[in-house]
């Protein structure tokens, strides 16, 4: 029989060592400068791809006559995106308007 100094103790198939907080990478904090954040309304959104860059362009529709033969639309702004930001961005929308729709219901 073994004295308790020479024990061997086995380590459990399901056991999982946990991490401590001190291993785990803490997330920096993001702060976000507003100091010269400009707002505009914008009704009018179209956007274009290549393989490299995703682009939105935003501008307003100030055409209100519906039976207008020509809609003029004005550019206001150009949004160029990589790709991985862009799938970032229709994350971060998709779950804005699956929130939008529960709290204030489907849009016609």
């Amino acid at each position: 029989m073994a004295s308790s100094d020479d024990e061997i103790t086995e380590k459990k198939p399901d056991e999982v060592p946990v991490e401590t907080d001190a291993a785990v990478p803490q997330q920096p904090k993001v702060r976000f400068n507003t100091a010269e954040l400009k707002s505009s309304y914008c009704n009018v959104c179209n956007a274009t791809s290549t393989r490299e860059e995703v682009v939105l362009n935003f501008g307003l529709n100030e055409t209100w006559d519906q039976g207008a033969a020509n809609v003029d639309v004005k550019l206001l702004h150009r949004i160029i995106l990589s790709p991985h930001a862009a799938e970032r961005l229709h994350d971060l929308l998709s779950k804005l308007m699956a929130e939008h729709k529960t709290r204030y219901g489907r849009m016609n």
